[in-house]
């Protein structure tokens, strides 16, 4: 995989942290986070293996998390969408395939809605509509939500470890050392408490989105554990209907994580619905 190393780019007012893996001259892709979560959520060996499928793969950190800049102020997801537009603008790239899982998922969402232009395909992964019909939490991990983030080492963490045990893939466990591991080299980036709860008020305000999800036009899949508790399956759905033409894949025992033994069938998923770019544009040209 080339790793060309984190860097910085100034986004409007905002200095966003970025990485680039992957085939340097291949398709651009950008991973865009969940909820309070950094680039690194999308693990080294997953971007090692897509990128092998021709993809010049940039991950970064959202606003208020991580490395990138902090926003002391309210915002909304069009507001992080446009995040994403200006790191493309920044890179010189007119549009990329665009994978988001979670929140990632609702910010690649209203990125297609309102950018058409920018976004080639979408994959949104264990995200929702923002329709509180669907999509809810298990009553047991919501409060999780809420909670302060620690912010010291041991008690994110500890923090960290507790939700993922309770969010995570039942059918295909992450060991306790694996999930201290990503902790710590979270801690080690940097932590911005204050930061995930306006990241959780950003998703909240904007309500349900699924009228403006109807504007999508790029291919689009959709992506959802049978068993997550922290966005119901129900999300999924709801945005499979909401998005034309979507396609909707299940997958059993899958929480709200991105288990190794899953690695391949996410690849094959993404890579297809990437591939289908070329099949909407001839199907356009023939004007059928």
């Amino acid at each position: 995989m080339a790793d060309r190393g984190e860097a910085m780019a100034q986004v409007g007012d905002l200095e966003i942290a970025y990485e680039e893996l992957g085939d340097p001259a291949g398709s651009p892709m950008v991973l865009i986070s969940g909820l309070a979560t950094q680039m690194i959520s999308w693990d080294d060996g997953f971007c090692e293996m897509l990128g092998a499928r021709g993809f010049r793969l940039i991950r970064f950190d959202n606003r208020d998390v991580g490395r990138s800049s902090a926003v002391d102020e309210a915002y909304d997801l069009d507001d992080m969408a446009a995040d994403v537009a200006g790191l493309l603008e920044v890179l010189g790239l007119d549009a990329a395939h665009v994978v988001g899982r979670s929140l990632g998922g609702m910010i690649g969402q209203m990125l297609a809605a309102s950018r058409p232009e920018r976004v080639l395909s979408l994959a949104s992964v264990m995200s929702t509509t923002g329709d509180g019909a669907v999509g809810r939490p298990d009553p047991g991990v919501i409060s999780m939500l809420f909670e302060p983030l620690p912010t010291d080492r041991g008690g994110y963490v500890a923090s960290y470890v507790r939700l993922y045990e309770a969010i995570g893939s039942p059918a295909f466990p992450v060991s306790r050392e694996a999930l201290e591991r990503t902790a710590a080299r979270a801690f080690e980036r940097g932590i911005n408490a204050p930061g995930a709860g306006r990241q959780l008020m950003a998703s909240i305000q904007m309500g349900d989105r699924t009228e403006r999800l109807g504007a999508i036009r790029a291919p689009t899949v959709v992506i959802h554990g049978s068993d997550d508790r922290l966005i119901n399956v129900s999300g999924g759905l709801a945005t499979t209907a909401a998005i034309p033409g979507a396609r909707w894949v299940e997958i059993e025992g899958m929480g709200h994580d991105l288990p190794r033994e899953l690695w391949e069938r996410l690849v094959n998923e993404i890579t297809a619905n990437a591939g289908r770019v070329s099949e909407t544009a001839t199907t356009a040209d023939d004007g059928t």
